[in-house]
């Protein structure tokens, strides 16, 4: 027999939708490298690896006004290629707004100066310093973004997700946010994204992705 509802509908020629809300591909715009003025990567010096590992870190540089990230951020690339390194150390760098951008090329592995291998490991760094101030709403909410498409992209379970201070002797990523990890919170949030559909980073490049930088250097992103 008809629902009440499905009767009404069948006589108003009406499909019914379903009541599970459809899942939902959220699109995450990914900065590319000349738009945030990164320097060329020395190629030659690269090592290929494959991902096993999400692995989270902070820059240990406190940011408190988020229109210097994007120069933060070419500081960091300067001071790694000066430790004679091919590039900056991490895949993708969020910053305090939540906006994204693209590191060295993830089929490369990172580098570090402390006591561990970074073959295997997806490195995502947020700007700022942890042990001091907070990640925002936004940057955390973006970290979780960005881990939930690595996590479908290199096939890593999200309970592989960890911060630097689970492999190394560091305080990185710094108090704040290794709370976040600890607790099992950023393994829930990136379940809860691959869940509702996932995430597809899609790159903003050219004029588009230079006015990006140019609203967050102007203090409108």
């Amino acid at each position: 027999m008809l629902s009440r509802r499905s009767f009404l509908a069948a006589l108003a020629g009406i499909a019914l939708a379903p009541r599970t809300v459809l899942a939902a591909l959220k699109r995450v715009d990914l900065i590319c490298r000349p738009a945030w003025r990164a320097r060329k990567p020395r190629r030659e010096d690269f090592a290929t690896h494959r991902v096993r590992r999400l692995t989270v870190h902070h820059s240990a540089v406190k940011l408190t006004d988020n229109r210097e990230a994007p120069a933060h951020f070419r500081s960091h690339q300067a001071s790694h290629m000066a430790k004679g390194w091919p590039d900056i150390a991490y895949h993708v760098l969020v910053d305090r707004g939540g906006n994204v951008y693209r590191g060295r090329p993830w089929r490369f592995k990172g580098d570090t100066a402390t006591n561990y291998d970074p073959a295997g490991h997806f490195l995502v760094m947020c700007e700022g310093n942890f042990e001091d101030q907070r990640p925002s709403g936004a940057q955390l909410a973006a970290l979780a973004d960005v881990l939930a498409w690595a996590s479908e992209r290199f096939g890593v379970k999200p309970g592989r997700i960890g911060g630097h201070r689970d492999y190394a002797s560091t305080s990185c990523p710094g108090r704040h946010l290794h709370e976040h990890v600890e607790s099992g919170k950023l393994r829930r949030m990136v379940r809860r994204r691959l869940r509702s559909g996932g995430v597809k980073l899609a790159g903003l490049c050219g004029p588009e992705g230079k006015q990006r930088v140019a609203d967050i250097e102007a203090g409108l992103g």
